[in-house]
């Protein structure tokens, strides 16, 4: 590339992204405050690092793509800053981070050129989990997911001769209330594993219907390992110190997601003993 071309990659795009991020700090800040404050919302401190780490493992495409300005990049930005407006306008939050989103894609893109994101597809996916889930749609997921855990985590404790008693999504151990939805929250594990699926799935290389169907399997996955969860935390909130009950419900939140990528790898070998095929097409080869 021409060292016009490095001005624009290294010093323009920069600046656009910063401008337009300051052009819309307000919904940024509000993300950002949600990501360090809400359990729920946890998963967006890993959107932009898997969003790297995919394109990382993509940059030989960078090969076939020059950078050039683009009008695709103002009507981005007019569409974001419109969907800001509205979401302002409406109370609705979504409009609003989809909006802060497409001004800062738009400013980039207006610099580099609209071809940049459509080598990047995987990266430019996970960019949206940058956004915090909608309450109606975390309700609709949560709710169902703690029952489940709840009924579980009760039947597998009792199994193994643990005196545990059940009233909804509320397990009672040794005189000790543990609601589910404090100890282990469904939605938070849903929202994040299916971001670990996600970088998983489009890091290893897969054929397409396999990476389809490990991610129909996320939800099932969050169930396994919210419930793995859930019985060592029931139990130190039952019998332990509350400190140590802390710690365990911490330390729980974040090996979950390595246990996560464990059993996701577990499927894929399943899947190769089965001798289903798993590896990528080859690349046939042009002859001349």
């Amino acid at each position: 590339m021409t060292r016009a071309h490095w001005i624009r990659i290294g010093l323009l795009a920069p600046l656009m992204a910063v401008l337009a991020i300051a052009a819309s700090l307000g919904v940024w800040a509000e993300i950002a405050q949600r990501a360090m404050n809400s359990p729920e919302d946890s998963h967006i401190l890993l959107a932009l690092p898997v969003a790297l780490w995919l394109a990382f493992l993509r940059r030989s495409r960078l090969r076939r793509w020059r950078p050039g300005a683009s009008l695709l990049g103002p009507v981005m930005i007019g569409a974001g800053w419109a969907l800001i407006a509205g979401g302002y306008y409406f109370a609705f939050d979504a409009f609003q981070h989809l909006g802060a989103l497409l001004t800062v894609g738009g400013a980039v893109v207006a610099v580099l050129g609209h071809r940049l994101p459509l080598l990047f597809k995987p990266s430019l996916v996970a960019l949206f989990f940058l956004f915090p889930v909608p309450g109606r749609f975390r309700q609709f997921i949560a709710i169902p997911l703690q029952h489940i855990s709840a009924f579980v985590s009760e039947n597998l404790l009792a199994l193994f001769g643990v005196a545990i008693e059940r009233a909804g999504i509320v397990l009672k151990i040794n005189g000790h209330d543990v609601a589910v939805a404090e100890a282990c929250n469904g939605m938070r594990m849903v929202s994040a594993l299916g971001l670990i699926t996600f970088a998983f799935v489009f890091s290893v290389p897969m054929r397409t219907n396999i990476r389809i169907l490990l991610l129909l399997l996320s939800p099932a996955i969050a169930l396994i390992v919210n419930i793995i969860r859930l019985i060592p935390t029931a139990l130190a909130y039952g019998y332990a110190e509350m400190d140590t009950a802390e710690l365990v419900h911490d330390i729980g939140g974040w090996a979950v997601l390595a246990l996560a990528l464990g059993l996701l790898w577990t499927c894929l070998r399943v899947l190769q003993w089965l001798e289903v095929p798993v590896a990528p097409y080859p690349v046939p080869k042009v002859t001349a």
